[in-house]
């Protein structure tokens, strides 16, 4: 989940308490890593998800006994996905499950207004009444932690929240660019959606997606993030092009695509050779785009294609520059 805590907060301001189920350890074959949640209301509904199953089921039903016994205090427990849950993984899960109630607020509160900024980490530790204190930690405390074997419920220990949000800048308000706002609105992409006609944005956007009514599309790419991944497919060839050009001719993004068939492809790179654009920035142009199986021309099937693939990108990009969520020992 990448809003936790302002999703408690809602929680808590609409039914009067809420609970939390976070992965805090994982060993060997496992549904889901550490930092996956769970947040949970009085009522029985949750959002997110520490991996279904067996485990999930437990997990919330204990997490529900808890709410509605009013129970305060922190609890941590493992989990054997063997044949105690029938769960053929084989590894261990542990997790920790909190509750929180209207006079929490202040503190969830705290802790949305920093989730807001993206990711953040926290110094957390056992209080003289057993609930999970919270401090946000500093950038570079992270270089000393504890023995790692150590137990959690005897030290400090540190968690992490929000989510690395890629950015994407959508060139294109056509019924193809609806269908790939909508298939990117559930992922963890910041959208940055672009075109020159005011009427051609939908009444209702998605959280994610922010639209730009311009011509300037220079501009766009000249204030883009480095990391950013460019989709070009606008209602004109000659804008397809020029915007094209203009990102190829940087060389930092992530992923340029540009809608059409080989033989637009091939119509493209002559131009561009002709117009001096050098041949390693060529061979970075994604187009077609979309995985080369998937066939299928309907916009909500281009739409997926497209966003698979912008996952694909993204997980190689993130092996490389992003640590996974994790609770550590402080």
């Amino acid at each position: 989940m990448a809003k936790v805590w302002a999703c408690i907060r809602e929680t808590i301001e609409r039914y009067g308490s809420a609970g939390l189920i976070s992965v805090v350890g994982a060993a060997g074959s496992v549904p889901r890593e550490s930092g996956a949640r769970i947040v949970l209301q009085p009522d029985g509904g949750f959002y997110g998800s520490i991996g279904g199953g067996r485990l999930e089921y437990e997990a919330i039903a204990a997490a529900r006994g808890a709410l509605a016994a009013g129970q305060g205090k922190a609890q941590f427990r493992d989990w054997p996905l063997g044949p105690n849950l029938g769960q053929c993984c084989g590894g261990m899960v542990k997790t920790l499950t909190e509750t929180f109630d209207v006079g929490d607020l202040p503190a969830v509160r705290r802790l949305e207004e920093a989730e807001k900024a993206g990711i953040f980490a926290t110094t957390s530790r056992f209080d003289a009444e057993g609930r999970i204190a919270r401090a946000l930690a500093l950038p570079d405390a992270a270089g000393e932690r504890t023995d790692k074997a150590a137990s959690f419920t005897a030290m400090a220990f540190r968690e992490q929240f929000g989510e690395v949000m890629t950015p994407v800048l959508l060139f294109g308000a056509g019924h193809i660019g609806r269908a790939v706002v909508l298939a990117l609105a559930p992922l963890p992409f910041a959208v940055r959606w672009i075109d020159s006609r005011p009427d051609q944005f939908p009444q209702h956007i998605p959280q994610n997606v922010v639209t730009v009514c311009t011509e300037a599309a220079d501009r766009e790419l000249a204030h883009a993030p480095r990391d950013a991944m460019i989709v070009v497919m606008t209602h004109s060839h000659a804008a397809d092009f020029d915007i094209t050009v203009a990102a190829l001719r940087r060389d930092t993004f992530g992923f340029i695509g540009l809608i059409g068939s080989e033989t637009k492809r091939g119509r493209f790179v002559s131009l561009a050779r002709r117009m001096g654009v050098k041949a390693h920035e060529i061979d970075r142009l994604v187009c077609p785009i979309g995985i080369p199986e998937i066939k299928g021309k309907e916009p909500a099937v281009i739409a997926a294609s497209l966003v698979a693939q912008l996952l694909l990108v993204r997980e190689r990009a993130a092996a490389v520059t992003h640590p996974s969520p994790e609770i550590q020992p402080a």
